[in-house]
Parts: structure tokens; C-alpha cells; sequence
């Protein structure tokens, strides 16, 4: 195969993948957040017996459902890919890819789906305390299918634990304790967690200034405004914590992606300034113009007002002389921006919180139509954020599908320009719809509000409707 051929098929392979696996992420951090939400409110009924709390309980785990069942539906996808557009890739990691991965789905997503179908059917036919236990085990199930990926993902972003097999050229497992406990799997992990919390908050802020808007359940809903406020501040100010900390461990595993995070050619002294905006020009690896607070790179990076960051002119000679000839610098802009983007969604929704928690002080309700429209649409930031966060993240590692073992160009299977496009296109169109759906389902019961009759099962109540 000529190696335009190949260039484009792997350009096209990464299309297709990205595409994927961005559209699945549109469920995951719903679930993430809103199934610990859901057991919350159970176990305040399970506690006080008011029927207020399982009146939420049913509304929210309603939605709940309708996100988990698309979530399903949209991952079973990613993994076939790994096996049709990503074969050598497969080959080289399986041994200890798998692992992960087969954990995600035999032990936690079956926890989550029997745990879930128990939850739903079972109310006022389990006793009550098993009953709660299950929506309890749902959101373990979550947390802990999240933790497997992510364990996979950061042994791709850093490979510890692992020999090369000298006859088979594979990576084999030699230390699977080294897999699952390196500090970028459990910051990383947290990170997506925090990330699930403060979109649901949102989502459950949102979901709560649409009926307020129109003075529909007023009592209810004022209560769960003031919850997802709470949730939302709390959660936001944690993923703040963990962010600051992960880019320290980023700094140290992976210098190239900080680097071209923070648009730095040349390595900085200390008290080296970040720049908010930048124009980086990568062909003369050098920043057109950029505006920069003093010192708040050295802080971030390094936890230290003394603290250097390695240029990405330094380490391209480093990996040149480490790997060979060739380009280890990602592209500057997307990693530049997208990680700015994912820091600025991820403030918008926590930062209308705090007006709106200011706005709403001693039961206030605002008659403004615009404080109530921006309740109720800045539920997209979360997810605008988590999307430009995993871009930011996939992006910074190339040109290595595996960092330092495995570059993506020699990852890709055989497959024609022609075939990868016609999938691309149906996966388009298919994963089109989904979205729609998902948005209609998602706003059909949002709008109709929690039950009156909180004895009424979810799933009894949807059909019903």
C-alpha cells in the first residue's frame, strides 16, 4: 500500500474513531454523575420516608434509564473498531488491553444492567433495604466501569507494567498491579468522575429551572435547584483540585502534551508565565503573539513558583535522539485550545451556579426570562467540556497510539479509503439518530416532570405516559 494510501486511511480511521467515541462520551458522564444522584434520593426516602424523595428518585432515575440504554447501545461500537480499523494496535496491546476492558464489560457493566433491572422492578416487591442497595450498586457499577477504561486508557497515555515480547514484538503483561495502581489511572479516574458529578448537577439545575420557569411543581423543584447548586459548587471546586494535581503528573509523564497545552517552544525558567491566548505557529515553532499571566505556569505545572516547563523544540530533539527520526510535536492549536475550552465550559455551568444561588437567596424566584434561559441551556457547558477534554487528551499523545512504543501510523489495519468512508458515513447518519432520539426521549420526560403517585416503578411510569 502506497503511503498516501496509508496516511489517508489512518486519517480516516481516526475520523471514525473520534467520531465514536466522542458520541458515546455524550452518555457517560450523565450516568456517571446521575446515578449517585438517583441513590441519593432513595436512601433520603429510604431514611424519611417522605414521598418527595422518591417522587425524584423515580423522575430522575426515569432519565436515568433513557441515558444508560443509549450509552449501551453507542459503546458496543468503539470496541469493534479496535478489532476492524485498529488490528496491529490490537495485536500489540490485547494481552494487556483485554484485561481491562473484559472487566468493563463481564464485571461492571453486569452490575450495573442486574442492579439497575432490580432498582427498576423491585420497588414495593424487595424489601427496602435491598432495594436501595440496588440503585446503590447501579452507581458502583458506573464508577467502577469508568475506572476500568480509564485504567486502559492511561496505560496507552503512560505503559507501565509490561515487557515487549522479543519473538512477537507484542507487549505482555508482567505486573498487572503497576496497571492499576499508577497515579494517572486514579487522578485520571477521579477527574471523569467529577466530571460526571458536575455535568448532572447541571443537568439536574437545568432540568429544575425549566419547571420553575413556568411555576410547575414549585415546591419540589425549588428544593432540587437548591441541591444541584450545592452538588454542582462542591463537585466543581473538587475536579478544580484534581485537575491542578493531574497536570502536575502530566508535567512529569507526559512533558510534550503539557508543553503544547501551554504553546511553550523553548523551555521556561522559573516563574514562567501561562498564556491565556496564544497564536502558535507551528511551522516556525514559535507563537505569533500571546498574552500571558506571570508566574501561573510554574504554578500549575509544577506546584511551584520555581518550576520549569520542557519546550517542545528541547524535547523534539530528545525524542529524535530517544526514537528516531521523526515529528513528536501534536498539533499546537488543538491542544492549545481544546484544553482551554475544557477548563472554560467546565467554569461557565459551576460559575452560573454561583448567580444563580445568589439570585435565588431566601427563596427568591426570578422573574427574569433571561436568568431562567441560561438555567436551563447552560446544561450543554458540561459536556462541551468533557468533549473538549478527551480531544485534548487523544490529541496530545500523537503521534503515539501507545506513548513511546507504538505510533498511531503504524497502528491501523488494511482497510480501504473507500470502506472506511462508507462506515463513516452510516456511523454518521446512525449515530445521528441516536442523538435525536436520545434529545427527544431526554426532553419528553424531563418536561412531563416528577409523578404524583410516588408508588408508581419507574419503567410503569414511562410506558404509562
Amino acid at each position: 500500500m502506497q503511503g498516501s494510501s496509508v496516511d489517508t486511511f489512518m486519517e480516516l480511521s481516526r475520523l471514525q474513531f473520534a467520531m465514536t467515541t466522542l458520541f458515546h462520551y455524550l452518555f457517560v458522564p450523565l450516568t456517571l454523575g446521575l446515578a449517585p444522584i438517583v441513590a441519593f434520593f432513595e436512601t433520603m426516602h429510604y431514611r424519611t420516608r417522605n414521598p418527595v424523595y422518591v417522587r425524584l428518585a423515580t423522575f430522575f432515575g426515569s432519565l436515568l434509564i433513557i441515558n444508560f440504554a443509549m450509552g449501551v447501545v453507542s459503546g458496543i461500537v468503539q470496541e469493534f473498531q479496535f478489532g476492524m480499523n485498529w488490528s496491529v494496535y490490537s495485536a500489540f496491546v490485547g494481552d494487556i488491553f483485554g484485561g481491562p476492558l473484559a472487566m468493563e464489560g463481564i464485571l461492571a457493566f453486569f452490575l450495573e444492567s442486574t442492579f439497575l433491572g432490580l432498582w427498576v422492578f423491585g420497588r414495593n416487591k424487595l424489601p427496602r433495604g435491598l432495594h436501595l442497595a440496588s440503585i446503590w450498586l447501579v452507581a458502583l457499577g458506573t464508577w467502577a466501569s469508568a475506572f476500568f477504561i480509564i485504567t486502559a486508557n492511561s496505560w496507552m497515555q503512560h505503559p507501565v507494567g509490561y515487557e515487549i515480547d522479543p519473538e512477537t514484538g507484542r507487549a505482555v503483561l508482567a505486573d498487572p498491579v503497576a496497571v492499576f495502581t499508577q497515579d494517572i489511572v486514579w487522578w485520571s479516574w477521579l477527574h471523569a468522575v467529577l466530571g460526571g458529578l458536575v455535568a448532572a448537577s447541571v443537568f439536574v439545575f437545568a432540568v429544575a429551572a425549566y419547571h420553575l420557569k413556568r411555576r410547575q411543581h414549585v415546591a419540589i423543584m425549588k428544593w432540587t435547584f437548591k441541591f444541584a447548586i450545592v452538588l454542582g459548587i462542591i463537585a466543581g471546586a473538587s475536579q478544580a483540585l484534581v485537575g491542578d494535581t493531574l497536570g502536575v503528573v502530566m508535567t512529569e509523564k507526559q512533558p510534550m502534551k503539557i508543553a503544547a497545552a501551554e504553546a511553550v517552544w523553548e523551555t521556561t525558567g522559573p516563574c514562567a508565565g501561562l498564556s491565556i491566548v496564544a497564536w502558535p505557529d507551528q511551522a516556525a515553532q514559535d507563537n505569533v503573539f500571546d498574552i500571558e499571566i506571570p508566574c501561573l505556569l510554574s504554578i500549575v505545572a509544577t506546584n511551584s513558583l520555581d518550576g520549569e516547563v520542557t519546550g517542545m523544540t528541547e524535547l523534539q530533539a530528545e525524542y529524535e535522539q530517544e526514537f528516531g527520526p521523526g515529528n513528536y510535536i501534536p498539533n499546537v492549536w488543538v491542544a492549545f485550545y481544546s484544553f482551554r475550552l475544557m477548563m472554560g465550559f467546565g467554569l461557565v455551568g459551576v460559575g452560573w451556579m454561583l448567580v444563580a444561588a445568589w439570585a435565588t437567596r431566601k427563596g427568591r424566584l426570578p422573574t427574569s426570562r433571561a436568568f431562567w434561559a441560561i438555567s436551563i441551556w447552560i446544561v450543554a457547558t458540561p459536556w462541551l467540556g468533557n468533549m473538549f477534554g478527551w480531544i485534548f487528551t487523544e490529541n496530545g499523545r500523537q503521534p503515539w497510539i501507545v506513548y513511546g512504543e507504538l505510533k498511531t501510523a503504524d497502528a491501523s489495519s488494511g482497510l480501504s479509503p473507500g470502506l472506511i468512508i462508507t462506515s463513516l458515513v452510516v456511523f454518521a447518519l446512525l449515530y445521528g439518530s441516536f442523538a435525536v432520539i436520545e434529545f427527544f426521549l431526554i426532553r419528553k420526560y424531563a418536561i412531563k416532570g416528577p409523578p404524583d403517585d410516588a408508588t408508581v416503578p419507574v419503567v410503569k411510569e414511562m410506558v404509562g405516559s
